[in-house]
């Protein structure tokens, strides 16, 4: 069972970038798909990005492809999310979810439905000001 705890959240500028971290523990982080979901005030959890366990493959939200990346470093069993060109409809909580996939090289299906993961994190806040 891995546990995820989430970094890297925080106030920025409009236009900014942040990258934030999600780093596992207690489990083969190379085991385990990973997603990233945000939730904004009085809005449903919104899928952002899945990848897979060998990093080899992700799939992106059509709307926030080419602004967001995905990325992961299984020596360091983390995971990354790079935002570029925020703005204030990007303030929400950032969370990372886990799930145990058989290929290596497989996006979790549905990627975008949070009941796909079996594992999340706390989430770390984003405020994004104008």
């Amino acid at each position: 069972q891995v546990q995820l705890v989430e970094s890297g959240g925080g106030l920025v500028q409009a236009g900014g970038s942040l990258r934030l971290s999600c780093a596992g523990s207690g489990g083969t982080f190379s085991d385990y798909a990973m997603g990233w979901f945000r939730q904004a005030p009085g809005k449903e959890r919104e899928f952002l990005a899945a990848i897979s366990r060998n990093g080899q493959n992700s799939y992106y939200l059509e709307s926030v492809k080419g602004r967001i990346t995905i990325s992961r470093l299984n020596a360091a069993n983390t995971v990354y999310l790079q935002m570029n060109s925020l703005t204030p409809e990007d303030t929400a909580v950032y969370s990372c979810a886990a799930v145990r996939t058989f290929s290596p090289a497989g996006i979790p299906q549905p990627s975008q439905q949070p009941s796909t993961y079996s594992y999340w994190g706390q989430g770390t806040q984003v405020t994004v000001s104008s």
